[in-house]
């Protein structure tokens, strides 16, 4: 038995519930792992509510980092004891999990298992926003929505990384100062700007349209986004943290300039194993040197998870919040 983290049935955070739950030995291709932390992430909102419909009841989670306690039959290259981070498998947040084995990556000595549950989902997010759906080049300048939020402070790093500037959004301006610390060269506070306003100042402070905007809020800043964008710029829309956006008159992306638009997800970008173990390495790696920095904003116990999930859907935290079991 292990104690996990249930949705009872679809709702809001009332169908969350702590019980204890069979475990059965890993199964071919599967590690069970000693869970150290858990992601915490808008995903799981949309999985409680059914916006995602899943069958219930289920364990909720799907990020997670902890040590190998047992390998299921055909599995090569772990051993009991090592130390693995995932994202993807369901099921997460509980005491023990069995993770199969071609989504988990080893976690690079020297690096905190919290810090690599935190680092997975968000952080190959940003590498593939940056990397692949969107590649950021020297000179561009990129709008980065929520900044100080834990995808948002790694893409602020990834991008001014790379030679591009970044004009970045949050809600205060405490959040403004962490995007500022991590190299944003433009802020705005969008609780003073919405809508064209949003739009008009960015394209003040920028000079001019940006290449590309980032945009995990949704609703209520997609529109902005772009008309923030220079001709044949992109917006990515990766999340919906202020609700879902209305669907979209092509014909918009004509009177704008020709832009493109699109509506990524991580699976699609770790499609094989060689892609999956290219993100993860890479930013497990620079967390694990130094070159990037990660915020973990909050740890909760696993009885205390509807409160992490208030945190996260009031947009009032910085950096990660993890699940502790």
């Amino acid at each position: 038995m292990t104690r996990a983290l249930l949705v009872t049935k679809p709702g809001d955070r009332s169908v969350l519930e702590v019980r204890d739950v069979d475990v059965a030995p890993p199964g071919t291709g599967e590690l069970q792992v000693r869970v150290a932390a858990v992601g915490v992430n808008f995903i799981d909102v949309y999985q409680r509510q059914g916006v995602y419909p899943m069958e219930t009841p289920f364990v909720l989670c799907q990020e997670g980092a902890g040590t190998v306690e047992a390998v299921g039959p055909e599995v090569e290259g772990v051993a009991v004891g090592d130390r693995v981070a995932w994202a993807g498998p369901m099921g997460s947040a509980a005491e023990v999990a069995n993770i199969p084995a071609a989504k988990a990556v080893p976690v690079p000595d020297g690096l905190d298992l919290d810090v690599a549950a935190a680092a997975m989902l968000q952080g190959m997010t940003a590498h593939y926003l940056v990397n692949s759906t969107w590649p950021v080049e020297t000179g561009q300048i990129a709008l980065v929505h929520a900044a100080a939020g834990g995808v948002g402070q790694l893409l602020v790093q990834l991008i001014t990384g790379k030679g591009a500037s970044v004009v970045a959004t949050a809600g205060s301006d405490e959040k403004l100062a962490i995007a500022e610390q991590l190299g944003a060269a433009h802020l705005i506070n969008y609780r003073e700007f919405s809508g064209d306003a949003l739009a008009e100042q960015v394209r003040k402070l920028a000079g001019r349209g940006v290449d590309v905007a980032y945009d995990g809020v949704g609703k209520a800043t997609f529109d902005a986004s772009l008309k923030s964008l220079r001709p044949r710029g992109m917006g990515v829309l990766f999340g919906g943290a202020s609700g879902q956006v209305e669907p979209l008159d092509l014909q918009v992306l004509n009177r704008l300039g020709s832009l493109f638009v699109t509506r990524p997800t991580l699976v699609s970008y770790v499609a094989d194993r060689e892609e999956l173990l290219w993100r993860a390495d890479d930013i497990l790696g620079q967390l694990a040197d130094g070159r990037l920095k990660l915020q973990v904003g909050a740890r909760f116990a696993l009885d205390d998870a509807a409160s992490a999930y208030e945190a996260l859907e009031g947009r009032g935290t910085t950096g990660k919040l993890l699940l502790i079991p």
